[in-house]
């Protein structure tokens, strides 16, 4: 695909997606969504690609939330055909609901400011770092609006609901110190030393797993959080350990800890999942 607002580039075996308006400050629009989309599913596509980065373009911002250029019309959005009737569907969580079912490890580095959807689209996200001159704001009340991209069910998952309540609440825009106490980043690094540190996080993924394990860990670990007892994941561990453990990626893992080598994977999740997954979509797990 051929893409305009976003640059996407593949690195050896990780995904580097970077958003790419820099003279707006990276700011949110529809293409942006549907592109960020389109380069999810060509990385699920593409067993060669063990994760995800995202970062923005410039020095100044990683996303700047919405593009502003339409005015008070801003938040006006179109409805769109759902069956019967139409609905108006935020397209923010078009994008975060795209990530959450991803197969692959995502990672956020930011860069620079992340306001608005420029941090709530990075929620789903599984790791995210950022340099020291980042700031954020969950800025919905100031704009007369509600948190968007399903960010009420993951931000209170990611940081607790007194810290979500008391960012949302406010409005303000803080640093990169609050940030890293609140949980909403891991790590901070300085500004050249960024992409670095993230794509160490990636090539610790692709040179040492197993894509079929990874992309296992990462749906039930996501999926578990609306579980309402922890059968539900005994459940699957033991399915998942039963079908993996007979393959030959679990047989690899025991041989290259026993001669003391690197593995060597060769399982592939377009082909090789085990028949467990997606068990959500299971009426027993519904």
């Amino acid at each position: 695909m051929s893409y305009e607002s976003i640059i996407f580039e593949k690195r050896g075996h990780s995904a580097l997606v970077t958003l790419n308006r820099p003279d707006r400050m990276n700011a949110f629009t529809g293409r942006m969504a549907h592109e960020l989309i389109a380069a999810i599913d060509e990385c699920d596509a593409d067993d060669d690609i063990r994760a995800v980065i995202f970062t923005g373009a410039g020095e100044r911002a990683f996303c700047a939330g919405a593009d502003l250029e339409r005015g008070a019309d801003t938040f006006k959005y179109a409805a769109v055909d759902a069956g019967e009737q139409k609905v108006r569907r935020d397209s923010g969580g078009l994008v975060t609901l795209r990530m959450y079912e991803s197969k692959k490890p995502l990672i956020a580095a930011f860069n620079g400011a992340a306001v608005g959807i420029g941090v709530t689209m990075t929620l789903p996200m599984d790791i995210r770092i950022a340099s020291e001159g980042a700031r954020f704001g969950f800025v919905f009340s100031r704009r007369g609006i509600v948190p968007e991209a399903a960010s009420s069910w993951f931000l209170p998952r990611l940081v607790g609901i007194s810290q979500a309540l008391e960012w949302t609440y406010s409005g303000r825009v803080f640093g990169v110190d609050e940030a890293l106490c609140g949980g909403l980043v891991t790590a901070v690094h300085p500004a050249d030393e960024l992409l670095r540190a993230a794509e160490v996080i990636a090539d610790e993924i692709a040179e040492n797993t197993s894509s079929l394990s990874v992309t296992m860990i990462r749906q039930m670990m996501w999926k578990m959080l609306g579980a309402d007892h922890p059968m539900a994941a005994h459940q699957v561990d033991s399915r998942g350990i039963a079908q993996l453990g007979e393959g030959p990626d679990a047989a690899e893992g025991v041989k290259s800890f026993l001669e003391k080598r690197p593995p060597q994977f060769a399982g592939r999740i377009s082909s090789d999942l085990p028949d467990v997954y997606p068990w959500w979509e299971e009426p027993e797990f519904k």
